[in-house]
């Protein structure tokens, strides 16, 4: 027996991906070609997707010295731009585990977001960062096809010890296939707070395809 991300002991022989256990029955539900992108990927492989983000980064000048100091943890970013070239990794990871690696192209810097997510009774499990030290509970649907993922509970994870911490933010994500381009497909991703409303937005369309890895594209599970 092992444990996933969230402590619950599972088998290692897990059956398909994290979208599909977590979705189960509405998984069909999704346009086919997201259930490409949120299917399972072989072993040996990755998902790799490039794009340009519209909008990326907070409006807020004031948010951002606290975003800036868990910049370097990869979670989130100080910057705000428009047109931001980006690309993202998707690797399949331990015991039904999917690592993620997402870099955005600023004129003056590179950022990284990362993170990687399990599944754990009918809800994702992400755990946010180098250090996978923020761990972000998650409320998945389909709605016309598309994919939405809304965080509900939020903890610090440092070893074995789980500690809840209030829910000053909220993220939404709204995921579909591209209406200008059936190829590609659409994210946007909002993360709201009381009072404050957006304080951090990512949205744009990108290309996305499996294939096989490179060494040095196999997230840290």
């Amino acid at each position: 027996m092992s444990f996933t991300a969230s402590g619950d002991r599972q088998s290692p022989e897990v059956v398909g991906s994290v979208y599909q256990r977590a979705l189960g029955s509405e998984f069909a539900k999704l346009d086919p070609h997201l259930q490409r992108y949120f299917g399972p990927i072989p072993a040996g492989c990755v998902g790799s997707g490039s794009g340009v983000y519209e909008i990326a980064g907070s409006r807020l000048r004031w948010l951002r010295p606290v975003l800036a100091l868990i910049a370097s943890r990869h979670v989130l970013f100080p910057e705000f731009g428009r047109d931001v070239p980006f690309t993202v990794i998707n690797a399949p990871g331990p015991y039904g585990s999917l690592s993620a690696v997402r870099t955005f192209e600023f004129p003056e810097r590179t950022r990284i977001m990362e993170d990687t997510m399990t599944a754990a009774n009918g809800r994702i499990v992400d755990r946010l960062g180098k250090r996978r030290g923020l761990e972000v509970t998650i409320r998945v649907g389909v709605v016309a096809g598309a994919l939405l993922m809304t965080s509900n509970r939020i903890a610090l994870r440092a070893g074995r010890a789980r500690i809840p911490l209030p829910r000053l933010a909220t993220m939404h994500l709204v995921e579909r296939t591209d209406p200008a381009d059936p190829s590609r497909q659409r994210v946007d991703v909002r993360i709201t707070a009381p009072l404050v409303g957006e304080a951090f937005r990512y949205t744009g369309s990108f290309a996305y395809t499996i294939r096989a890895a490179a060494p040095d594209e196999q997230p840290e599970s």
